[in-house]
């Protein structure tokens, strides 16, 4: 170790150090009475460290190759930063209004996204596995964060069990890993698998890690958790779940496939078609029957986790810079409609039915509009951004030779829409007894209007996609080598 690898990991550092300095400012300086000061800084510590990533992004390998930084984890890590901080923000009225603002939330969302900061820049399974490990501790913790609750105390419970079971999963392919290659760094595991043939025991290691991963992206059929732990959770916990740890999942997914096993594209491909196609399926078809909006988030997650997969599933440059993409714009499609689902309310208690959509563009027209917008992106209706995530990964996919599986995604896609639509047609031509009375602070009335804007003009050709398709082409080549 030297003093340049601390120089490259400096980042992930100062994000450990400031959520350790914050629990002992919350615990020593007044508790739960500065909760909402611990909240800010955490904030503000992630946009500072997301715009000095972005400003000046740090490149190398560090720890005899454990730790690797390039654009492609830098992409990956101004998401995961902004949307955390996004989060926290959102958050913030709800947890207070509701006696749930404890200082140690923020604190515990600092560590969960040093965790995801790790897991999108390892270069050998080990530190994969600190990384996931970190991050899912501080989420099982924040599952059970209301503790008077007895959803959420399950939520917790279950996404702690069946965490488990998947992080035995992992470790067990980790282990068959090393067992056929004699190494644990993705670039000997590399070198291995480009000098010999893939040997069936390497296949199922392969098959286990990605089993591993797939359930920490809430990915088919390894989902299970998803729907449960999304509605037993505080509301600003599933805001939490549905965005930053998926960026970190499918980044890291794509890491371990391209950096360690990128000359064995063949036998990897198979499983992640398979993964791809059950999840897109059965986040269409398992969606339509909801009455709960944060279920119903769940199981679009679960379908679009599968549309991204198909960008991985490609194995390629193009496939790479669509997955990214495709991540992106799904994370800001999902923290607009969270940014609303935070503020739904009748008589000041939260409300998460799918009826309570009724009738909501003749009370609030705008926030309808709004609402309107990112629901039609999220079915992939052109010529919103949705449309064109799907778009690219289609289209790698095609030029990989997966032209049945892009098929196949257009299918579900089509599929899926008919619970978008479903909530549209509630808001617009459905009449309702009591509607929602809630009140949508200013940051989420900014939120649920940036990324509705940014999502219907985003691909018009004077925006140009706000330069997201030169950033993940220079991701996507930096990973792809």
């Amino acid at each position: 170790m030297t003093g340049a690898d601390f120089d490259l990991v400096l980042p992930e550092i100062i994000l450990a150090l400031g959520s350790m300095g914050l629990l002992m400012f919350g615990t020593f300086g007044g508790g739960d009475e500065r909760a909402g000061t611990v909240n800010w800084l955490m904030a503000g510590l992630m946009t500072l460290l997301a715009a000095i990533i972005a400003v000046d992004p740090g490149s190398g390998v560090a720890f005899g190759g454990a730790y690797v930084a390039d654009a492609f984890s830098n992409f990956a890590k101004v998401l995961i930063l902004l949307s955390a901080a996004v989060v926290l923000v959102l958050s913030r009225d709800f947890l207070v209004r509701r006696g749930l603002m404890k200082f140690e939330f923020p604190v515990l969302i600092g560590l969960a996204v040093t965790g995801m900061m790790m897991m999108v820049s390892s270069g050998d399974l080990m530190s994969l596995y600190m990384g996931l490990e970190l991050q899912s501790l501080a989420l099982y913790v924040v599952a059970a964060f209301r503790r008077d609750s007895l959803k959420s105390t399950e939520a917790g419970l279950k996404y702690f069990v069946l965490g488990a079971l998947s992080s035995g999963l992992l470790l067990y392919g980790a282990s068959l890993v090393y067992g056929y290659t004699g190494s644990t760094n993705f670039t000997r595991i590399a070198a291995v698998v480009a000098a010999e043939e893939v040997s069936l025991g390497l296949i199922f290691g392969i098959s286990f890690l990605a089993a591993g991963m797939a359930f920490k992206m809430s990915a088919a059929p390894f989902h299970m958790w998803t729907p449960d732990v999304y509605e037993g959770s505080p509301t600003p916990v599933t805001t939490f779940f549905a965005t930053s740890p998926k960026i970190a999942a499918g980044v890291l997914f794509a890491r371990v496939m391209y950096d360690a096993f990128g000359d064995a594209t063949e036998a990897w491909r198979q499983i992640i078609v398979f993964i791809s196609l059950v999840s897109m399926f059965w986040g269409a078809f398992a969606g339509i029957g909801q009455t709960d909006i944060k279920r119903l988030m769940a199981y679009s997650s679960i379908g679009h986790m599968g549309f991204a997969l198909i960008g991985l599933a490609a194995g390629t440059v193009d496939g790479a810079e669509a997955l990214l993409i495709y991540l992106a714009i799904y994370l800001i499609m999902t923290l607009g409609v969270f940014a609303f689902i935070l503020s739904m309310e009748r008589g000041g208690r939260p409300v998460t039915r799918i009826d309570d959509f009724c009738g909501l563009s003749k009370n609030s027209p705008g926030q309808a509009m709004a609402l309107a917008a990112l629901l039609f992106s999220l079915a992939g209706i052109p010529p919103l951004a949705g449309f064109f995530g799907k778009y690219f990964v289609f289209v790698a996919a095609v030029d990989a030779g997966l032209a049945p599986l892009a098929l196949a995604g257009v299918v579900a896609s089509v599929i899926g829409a008919f619970y978008y639509l479903r909530i549209i047609k509630l808001m617009y031509f459905d009449e309702v007894d009591q509607p929602l009375d809630g009140r949508l602070l200013a940051s989420h009335r900014l939120t649920l209007g940036f990324c509705a804007l940014a999502m219907t003009i985003g691909w018009l050709p004077f925006m140009d996609g706000f330069g997201l398709i030169e950033a993940s082409r220079a991701a996507a080549e930096a990973l792809v080598r």
